[in-house]
């Protein structure tokens, strides 16, 4: 109850990616692959024209650094995919939630990076080292 919330009422928990993935290596032994982690949130264009979220680029430090932690501490991860690169439709609320790193203006199709594409391509860059 006391976790805070994304746009879609879920809790935010950082804390599941060192966990979970702990306790998956340990137990089985395989190499780890988080397949879907994202956050959800009812993204705009502002003023400026770009799409500003510093809300993802927070949930996504803090859930990669303990991803990160995880791995340090000895579990074999071998892949990330964050949910997901476009906004796009979501079986759960249509086109209500947005989880992309890029906005996708439905009408036209015209898409906008958003600063988390940015901080993201450059985490990537930097092989996570701007954790």
């Amino acid at each position: 109850e006391g976790f805070p919330k994304t746009a879609l009422d879920w809790p935010v928990t950082p804390e599941c990616l060192y966990w979970g993935p702990k306790f998956l290596y340990e137990r089985y032994q395989k190499p780890i692959y988080i397949t879907e982690n994202g956050l959800s949130c009812h993204d705009v264009i502002s003023v400026d024209g770009q799409v500003h979220d510093p809300n993802r680029i927070d949930f996504l430090t803090r859930y990669l650094r303990e991803l990160k932690k995880c791995a340090e501490d000895g579990a074999d991860i071998r892949g990330y995919f964050q949910w997901s690169l476009m906004d796009n439709f979501e079986w759960h609320s249509g086109y209500a939630e947005r989880f992309g790193l890029v906005f996708v203006d439905y009408n036209t199709q015209k898409r906008i990076i958003k600063d988390s594409g940015y901080w993201y391509r450059d985490l990537i860059q930097s092989n996570g080292e701007i954790l």
